[in-house]
């Protein structure tokens, strides 16, 4: 006779929330109360989703195998998340804001918020809105954008432990929810989500970012850290149970093995199928550890991340 199947039974979830909503379509990520896709699918969760990324400012490093995916609106981000909603089927679009960064144009309020509000009337799906990655522009520019997407129940982030005074009150003031990040150390993620929590920004509106590597880059740390973390949710850390975000796209097209052409490395096959492979591969182990939401760029990877989260979950 077959032995009957394992049920784990935890004490703690993974807290849910919903992205979008009203006149925009919504999105609820979170509410896992097992160990990634393990024991009844009823206990497993709202299925991971897709965010695919559109940066307010054209790239200048992206390879060519990824810039020409997007070749006829790199410059036009509202053309660019409309052709991600229509062509990959995004159920959310991660509007980075890289243009404002000192070392990437170093771009002004103005720019941020006329960008933020053309995706905004381009798209109907949720939105995240990323910073730059530089505290300083990020505190003077952020809240701008942060208002300037008021009452549409976006993602925005990062807050950091040296800098999230700002960006948390403004995303109180505006009722979107926030990202917290850390550099892969469970305490110093808790220690954000604390900071974040004193200032009277509720637990159950975050999602946390671990900042990851991609295959070959780190994955094995990122992994177990991120299983670590789920676990944590599960036995009741309520500093733990926020849903987890991972920036797939930015991590998988820095790596050699993606980006480099067929003339660098032929030896290492086709870079047309190479680059999305990776930049696949590396979605699919984030998931596996417990990742809510990819951040993706290539449509070739979308589709097959796509077609794997369907085999496991089905249309629901």
């Amino acid at each position: 006779m077959p032995l009957p199947p394992v049920k784990d039974v935890y004490s703690g979830r993974v807290n849910e929330i919903t992205l979008g909503g009203g006149d925009r379509k919504s999105v609820t990520v979170g509410g896992a109360r097992t160990a990634p896709y393990g024991g009844d699918h009823e206990v497993t969760g709202r299925r991971p989703v897709i965010a695919v990324d559109v940066l307010d400012a054209a790239p200048d490093e992206w390879p060519p195998v990824l810039a020409e995916a997007y070749a006829d609106v790199l410059g036009d981000p509202a053309a660019w998340a409309r052709k991600a909603v229509e062509e990959s089927d995004a159920e959310l679009i991660c509007l980075k804001f890289d243009g404002i960064h000192p070392d990437k144009g170093d771009r002004d309020a103005e720019h941020a918020v006329d960008v933020a509000g053309k995706v905004v009337d381009a798209v109907d799906v949720p939105l995240i809105l990323w910073g730059s990655g530089s505290p300083d522009k990020d505190n003077a520019i952020m809240p701008k954008v942060s208002e300037a997407a008021k009452g549409e129940n976006v993602l925005l982030g990062t807050v950091t432990e040296d800098n999230y005074k700002n960006l948390t009150a403004i995303a109180l003031a505006d009722g979107h929810f926030l990202i917290s990040e850390a550099p892969l150390d469970i305490n110093i993620a808790k220690q954000v989500n604390i900071l974040v929590s004193d200032m009277g920004f509720p637990l159950e509106r975050m999602v946390m970012f671990q900042t990851t590597g991609a295959l070959g880059y780190g994955m094995e740390y990122a992994y177990s850290l991120q299983e670590r973390q789920r676990l944590a949710a599960l036995g009741g850390d309520k500093l733990m149970a926020m849903p987890l975000i991972c920036d797939v796209g930015h991590e998988a097209w820095r790596a050699k093995e993606a980006k480099a052409s067929d003339d660098d490395a032929p030896e290492w096959g086709d870079a047309a199928r190479r680059g999305p492979l990776w930049e696949t591969t590396t979605a699919i182990a984030l998931l596996q550890s417990g990742a809510d939401i990819v951040r993706m760029r290539h449509p070739k990877a979308i589709a097959a991340v796509q077609a794997y989260i369907k085999d496991l979950w089905g249309d629901a």
